[in-house]
């Protein structure tokens, strides 16, 4: 009831709770603030949930860079056009197989998301790592059938592949990795080339070094487009943001994740030029031995025998 004795309507600030009964109280300004404190507490609590159902914003960011940067869309809008271009380019100047060419297009077009790994969940992450996990198996076939291996271990060995980058890299990667680190590197491009190389296992070292160059490609793309983003353009010339340098570099500021990088940059390094090496050296053999067949039947042609009964 109010202070004349008449009782509340309902949704007055007296009542408590929604869709119960409505329960009169005397209002004063105790009650009054202690509704006014309760509703204050509910805005809170919705817009914890509401931070907590759209995720953290990535470190590195601030509140007004996230209109400057290049978000998902940019990413690979550009990096789709610079592999479309590639892929024609190789198809019509280089004369590259169009499936070549096809899979080095898309490759370079997901590589482009691939540097904001480090971002924290998301759909960089989610869908990178998604699509890593179901190509890295199928690009290793060809490899896992020269080693000799029968279906049913090819089977299980894709399968181990596609778990251990599905969760291990995605745990590794919300753990142990921040925004505009060193996945926002030229050594971190190199690594993801060389990657790609190695589990690319073509006899034809010219198709090795197009797809994994794609994923360069791509990886760059990413880079740059984080670099014109960071400059802007004002009335007295262009403006640098406390973000620019930090996609193009060699190194970090923290010393170990550069050490790790540079290490991983050069083990995969030297596993690439002795595989390279090694694929190169087949290639001529087999080039030599097909050379020496069209030879052997130029000089010797196919005689017709006839059998008499």
């Amino acid at each position: 009831m109010n202070g004349r004795g008449r009782p509340l309507r309902s949704g007055s600030a007296g009542e408590f709770g929604r869709g119960l009964h409505t329960i009169p109280l005397p209002i004063d300004d105790t009650s009054l603030i202690s509704v006014q404190a309760a509703a204050q507490a509910r805005r809170c609590h919705g817009g914890l949930r509401r931070q907590g159902r759209e995720g953290i914003r990535p470190a590195g960011r601030d509140e007004g860079d996230d209109a400057n940067v290049p978000g998902f869309r940019v990413h690979i809008t550009g990096s789709s056009i610079v592999g479309a271009g590639y892929g024609l380019a190789a198809w019509y100047v280089g004369d590259m197989h169009p499936m070549t060419c096809t899979l080095g297009a898309g490759l370079c077009s997901v590589a482009g998301m691939m540097p904001d790994l480090d971002s924290g969940p998301g759909i960089p992450l989610r869908e990178s790592v998604a699509f890593a996990a179901a190509v890295v198996p199928m690009l290793m076939i060809h490899r896992f059938q020269a080693m000799g291996l029968p279906l049913e271990a090819i089977i299980l060995a894709g399968a181990a592949i596609y778990l251990g980058i599905r969760f291990g890299m995605t745990w590794l990667l919300k753990h142990y990795s921040y925004h505009r680190g060193m996945f926002h590197s030229l050594p971190s491009a190199a690594i993801a080339g060389l990657i790609t190389f190695l589990a690319f296992g073509s006899e034809e070292p010219l198709r090795r070094y197009f797809v994994s160059s794609a994923v360069v490609l791509g990886f760059l793309t990413h880079l740059v487009l984080d670099e014109i983003w960071s400059v802007k353009m004002g009335m007295f010339g262009p403006k640098f943001k406390k973000s620019f340098g930090t996609a193009l570099k060699f190194y970090g500021p923290v010393l170990w994740p550069n050490m790790l990088t540079y290490a991983l940059a050069l083990i995969l390094a030297a596993l690439a030029a002795g595989d390279a090496a090694w694929t190169e050296k087949l290639a001529t053999v087999k080039q030599q031995m097909q050379q020496a067949t069209r030879t052997f039947q130029q000089q010797y042609p196919s005689q017709q025998w006839q059998y008499r009964r």
